[in-house]
């Protein structure tokens, strides 16, 4: 008989308790580590929403309501552009744009065609403007004006037709206010 197999012999098998108080031991070792992984996970979720939070209150603090300050569009320059915006046609639609201010968002509904409205836009906003025409359809086109020059224009037709005009008010378009 070789002695490796000599000792395969004499050793003796491990006692099933011995196995069983292991398994035991690890599984309690296991439920606690998994029992602390989602409070971490949950304390760590919950500290990035808390700063997400702060940051854009922070943002929204400095960054609107604030006289001292003015929008600025990409050369640096700060203040607002004259947009003027036109709806022609016949009949009635339901035209918004944007207005003066951050918000900016105005609504006319059934206005009497044909509408024209100028307002301040904040440079570095993008002034729109959308035209939805009612059930009985019809034509109308609106156009869109950053300081006096012509952006874009566009029609609607149709029973309910849509038709959108966009552009950017930039200070470099004309004079800042």
């Amino acid at each position: 008989m070789s002695t490796t197999e000599e000792l395969a012999e004499t050793a003796e098998p491990e006692e099933p308790a011995d196995r069983e108080e292991q398994g035991e031991r690890e599984e309690r070792e296991g439920s606690a580590a998994s029992d602390t992984a989602p409070r971490r996970r949950g304390i760590a979720l919950a500290a990035v929403l808390l700063l997400a939070l702060g940051a854009f209150g922070t943002y929204r603090m400095l960054g609107s309501g604030d006289t001292a300050t003015s929008p600025q569009d990409a050369s640096g320059r700060t203040g607002a552009a004259d947009v003027t915006y036109e709806v022609l046609g016949e009949g009635t639609a339901d035209i918004s744009y944007r207005g003066s201010g951050d918000d900016g968002a105005a609504v006319v509904t059934h206005a009497p065609l044909p509408w024209k409205k100028t307002v301040s836009v904040p440079v570095g906003a993008a002034p729109i403007v959308q035209v939805t025409l009612g059930e009985k359809g019809g034509t109308a086109s609106c156009t869109l004006a950053v300081h006096g020059r012509h952006v874009q224009r566009a029609t609607a037709t149709g029973a309910f037709g849509r038709t959108t005009c966009g552009g950017e008010a930039s200070a470099a378009a004309g004079r800042v206010r």
